[in-house]
């Protein structure tokens, strides 16, 4: 029967019973697994779950959200799925304790059991689950204490307990979480110190002290006392005063002023100096100056003039007059005399040159690339950067012009406003911004993807040749490949095949997907020494069966997308492959992540249902 004939009743458990086959799942039993499934649906099941013990396969994953579930589990329903990953029984009507045998499952990840009706007292069962990452009880009946052995669960990194009638206080756990809530339950007492950096969000409706709005008495610090002169001793009256002459104010007075003048004029001449100064510095002095603010702006503003000026004198082989050479409709609508007086920052210096962000006079704002090392004759350079110029397509940032003469290199940009994704995953990490959400992830991806994809269908040997997370720009929610065909010219050498000058391009997108999805820094990035062979150590991960330890902790929170998280980790692990060909073309990665952003489009809009 095909899949889309099933009746409604057989679908929850072909969509949500999952084994990944490239997590190895060790060695359970398939034999326990199909009585233990069948023990289950005869349970709290029957009559939504038709299963028809056919699997060939051990089950490491067991989703059934929201299909009608109800009743009590029975011991040994669930605890001969030894190998079981990631258990998923959310938005059911499942009542009464949990099951005891729980604690047979040594392998479980992830165990979301919310939006249920479960009670008694949070079992034991739980704490014996060592390899535990993501626990979520919210939103059932259970009652009595927190368990303080919870803290012994060292993996763990959520834990949502709210919506429950749990008593008493709050334990250290003494756990590095990512994701925690207890709120409106029947606590009470202090907020351990461990937990007082999670948002007051966490401890909505307790009864408890020791957030900054609700500070423990014994933790508010007495006001100190207000200095007392202590009296001097009673002479009978005949006391002297101390004040200060009418004199004394007065030149006390004087003096400020004329320091102020004094101190005005010489700030004066000294800035007048400096601009001077700056005017006739040469580029080369300007990049042996001392760094500082006004310093770097001065020294941007002295590199893009000087840029200009070479521009302006025409230095050329054939002595001819040089002017900036346009593409598409910007055909000369600036000149490098408007370059010459544009005002500059420094953005940055990257692998092929320094960035600066000019702003013309007409209030346009450009990013002017000033390439260094680039000995190339001026017919070459332009049969290299002209078809750059030729690309267009909405996920590029596009070449508007360049510049050549024998000294100076200049690509003229529109200046991308919002930053690069770099910047977004590391440059802001613990000042508070918003987390990077996972469809925006995605539609990071899917847009770079597409850029890239274009790049290589204009000509067979045509590549990005340095895509990495800092390259690629945002714009108004849409991501912006940019530095594209800025390749270094290699040493004179047999030219590569089409096929190996693409080849890299999946690789160095696989690297940032795997960027992406960890939030770590590639080793190549060097932005800091927490750095990483991202490959290297993804490959690591999955080989120890730790898969879940690879995403973002940012990315915890979004329980519904697991299996889109898994494909997305899958392209990535297949486009850095050893061999360039095992890795997917262009075309079939922007095919396998559009399928992804379908897939994670249908969770957000159930979740809004």
């Amino acid at each position: 029967m095909a899949a889309g004939l099933l009746p409604p009743a057989m679908v929850p458990l072909l969509f949500f019973l999952f084994l990944f086959s490239w997590f190895p799942p060790g060695k359970p039993d398939l034999e326990s697994d199909k009585a233990a499934l069948l023990a289950f649906r005869d349970a709290v099941g029957r009559s939504v779950l038709q299963w028809n013990a056919s699997s060939s396969s051990p089950f490491s994953i067991l989703r059934l959200p929201g299909v009608g579930l109800y009743g009590r589990i029975p011991d040994g329903a669930l605890g001969n799925l030894t190998g079981l990953r990631t258990l998923s029984l959310r938005f059911n009507g499942l009542s009464g304790r949990l099951p005891a045998d729980l604690a047979a499952l040594g392998e479980l990840r992830n165990l979301y059991l919310h939006n249920n009706r479960f009670s008694g007292e949070i079992p034991s069962s739980i704490l014996s689950l060592r390899n535990i990452v993501r626990l979520n009880l919210a939103q059932n009946a259970f009652a009595g204490s927190i368990p303080a052995g919870i803290g012994n669960l060292k993996r763990l990194r959520t834990l949502f307990l709210e919506g429950n009638q749990l008593t008493g206080q709050i334990p250290d756990f003494n756990l590095t979480l990512d994701q925690f809530n207890v709120s409106f339950n029947r606590l009470n007492g202090s907020i351990p110190r461990s937990l007082r950096t999670m948002p007051g969000s966490a401890f909505f409706g307790l009864d408890v002290c020791g957030l900054p709005s609700s500070p423990c008495p014994d933790e508010v610090p007495s006001p100190a006392p207000s200095p007392v002169e202590p009296n001097p001793p009673d002479d009978g009256g005949n006391r002297k005063k101390k004040k200060l002459s009418g004199g004394a104010i007065a030149g006390i007075a004087i003096g400020s002023v004329v320091g102020f003048l004094v101190l005005s004029l010489l700030l004066f001449f000294l800035f007048c100096g400096g601009r001077r100064e700056n005017r006739t510095r040469s580029v080369e002095d300007q990049r042996d100056a001392p760094g500082g603010g006004g310093a770097a702006a001065a020294a941007a503003s002295a590199a893009v003039a000087s840029a200009a000026v070479v521009a302006a004198r025409g230095e050329s082989n054939s002595g001819a007059s040089k002017n900036l050479v346009f593409f598409g409709s910007d055909a000369r609508v600036f000149d490098v005399e408007e370059l010459l007086r544009a005002s500059a920052e420094v953005l940055g210096k990257g692998t092929f040159g320094t960035a600066y962000k000019a702003v013309l006079e007409s209030e346009r704002v450009l990013a002017v690339k000033r390439l260094r090392d680039v000995e190339l004759p001026e017919q070459e350079f332009r049969a290299k950067i002209e078809p750059v110029g030729a690309m267009v397509h909405g996920n590029l940032v596009p070449l508007r012009a360049y510049y050549y003469s024998k000294d100076e290199k200049l690509l003229v940009y529109d200046f991308i406003s919002e930053g690069s994704l770099s910047s977004l995953l590391h440059g802001t990490k613990g000042t508070g911004r918003p987390p990077l959400h996972w469809r925006t992830r995605v539609e990071i991806a899917l847009d770079a993807a597409r850029g890239v994809a274009y790049i290589h269908s204009t000509s067979p040997s045509a590549s990005h040749g340095n895509l990495k997370s800092s390259n690629v720009l945002l714009l108004s929610g849409t991501a912006l490949v940019s530095d594209h065909g800025l390749a270094p010219s290699p040493a004179p050498s047999p030219p590569p095949s089409p096929a190996a000058s693409q080849a890299t391009g999946p690789r160095n997108f696989g690297v940032l997907l795997l960027e992406l999805l960890t939030g770590k820094a590639p080793a190549q990035a060097l932005l800091n020494e927490e750095a990483v062979d991202l490959p290297r150590w993804v490959q690591s991960v999955v080989k120890e069966e730790w898969a879940s330890e690879v995403f973002d902790p940012e990315l915890l929170r979004y329980q519904d997308v697991e299996d889109e998280m898994v494909q997305l980790l899958q392209l990535a692990i297949d486009c850095t492959a050893q061999y360039p060909d095992k890795r997917p073309a262009m075309p079939e990665i922007v095919s396998r992540i559009e399928q992804i952003h379908r897939s994670s489009s249908r969770s957000d809009d159930q979740q809004k249902v």
